[in-house]
């Protein structure tokens, strides 16, 4: 059953008074205070994040060097001669609070450079190029059972399709070309199997009335903080997601990257900080991580932009994160340590740090993520001690 719901500021806050939750994706369900259970958020930075503007190495002498005019020279200072780029604010906040962590240097288990074959390997969680048909988060689903997986976007990703059941929500609309950040807002719809018919109706009649009831504006469509709040409601109360999956588009930025850059950022500070605030006190037991397919070339190409690169930067932020910065090593930018001679080189796989969260945070069983979740994954990537 496909429904449709344009999403009004009164909507977003008056839901908990309305006959019908928005809850998890459009469930009924009781209201009351949030039984307590951890959160976990994953989000996707699609087309190759570049992580050296994310994570600065302030103190390696090769960056600017290998930088030239698109060097970030006013990053926000963290630790370990780290700087965090100056249009994540908000997150430099949450450094501040002891709720961010980082990984300079990480990539999936595949050293490829295509976009397509990249997120596969992402979102896929085995050791090769569609290995797996389905998503390790879905797989983490499966292997807890009972806890509730939700998808934000037209379709559900690779990442969170499989056996086990999951939910999907979207703002509805389409983005106006003008719009400053549209590329995080797609043409999206809802889509899920455990909406019935009258619950359909009614959340369609739910929504026009109230949008019709005051005269507000509807949530514009670059008010990318609205959209962390929305997502967050779907989170909380008994019947909110427990795993959610959401993208975040328009980092292919072989050109101009130092303006692009502070667009994306931009967006993406406020989508966490309408997260934090949207779960309230659920914040505390949540935990978001930002990841991208590969990084980008360590020298600037001659357009003021990078391209395809391998190692890239990983963010960790949250209320149920232990105090702490740096995760990983850092290879340097040194000539004889770039990965072929061009790319930052990893130190770190991505997995140990899902692996991580999975196991200290959701609860998920050391063999079931080697053997389940992350098949043959038990040698090349343990879980990251330490996270939460």
């Amino acid at each position: 059953m496909t429904v449709s719901i344009d999403l009004t500021r009164r909507l977003l806050l008056g839901a908990a008074a309305s006959g019908v939750s928005l809850a998890f994706a459009g469930r009924a369900g009781a209201h009351g205070p949030s039984p307590g259970r951890a959160k976990f958020v994953v989000i996707i930075a699609r087309g190759a994040m570049d992580g050296l503007s994310v994570i600065v190495p302030q103190g390696d002498p090769n960056y600017v060097p290998l930088r030239g005019q698109i060097a970030v020279a006013d990053s926000l200072a963290l630790n370990d001669g780290f700087g965090l780029h100056p249009s994540l604010a908000g997150l430099y906040g949450l450094h501040g609070a002891g709720q961010l962590r980082y990984a300079p240097a990480v990539a999936i288990p595949v050293r490829v450079r295509s976009h397509f074959d990249a997120q596969d390997v992402l979102e896929n969680g085995g050791e090769g190029l569609r290995q797996q048909t389905d998503g390790w988060l879905n797989r983490a689903l499966a292997a807890t059972g009972g806890l509730k997986g939700l998808s934000i976007g037209a379709q559900t990703p690779l990442i969170l399709r499989g056996a086990a059941a999951t939910s999907s929500w979207a703002p509805g609309g389409r983005p106006e070309d003008s719009d400053r950040i549209a590329s995080l807002l797609q043409d999206l719809y809802v889509n899920d199997r455990l909406l019935a018919d009258n619950l359909a109706r009614g959340l369609e009649t739910e929504a026009q009335a109230m949008a019709m009831g005051d005269g507000m504006d509807r949530v514009r469509r670059n008010d990318v903080s609205a959209l962390g709040a929305a997502v967050a409601r779907l989170m909380t109360g008994p019947e909110g997601a427990d795993l959610v999956a959401l993208s975040v588009d328009g980092w292919d930025t072989h050109a101009r990257q130092p303006g692009q850059l502070v667009t994306r950022l931009t967006g993406l500070d406020q989508v966490v900080a309408g997260l934090k605030t949207g779960l309230g006190a659920d914040w505390d037991r949540t935990v978001v991580v930002v990841a991208t397919e590969f990084g980008r070339t360590a020298r600037a190409n001659g357009t003021q932009g990078t391209d395809h690169g391998t190692g890239s930067a990983l963010l960790l932020a949250g209320g149920a994160l232990k105090p702490g910065g740096l995760i990983g090593d850092w290879p340097t930018l040194a000539e004889n340590r770039l990965f072929e001679g061009r790319d930052l080189a990893p130190t770190l796989d991505v997995r140990s740090v899902f692996k991580g969260v999975l196991r200290d945070h959701m609860g998920v069983d050391r063999a079931d993520l080697d053997g389940r979740v992350f098949p043959g994954s038990a040698a090349e990537a343990p879980p990251v001690e330490g996270l939460v």
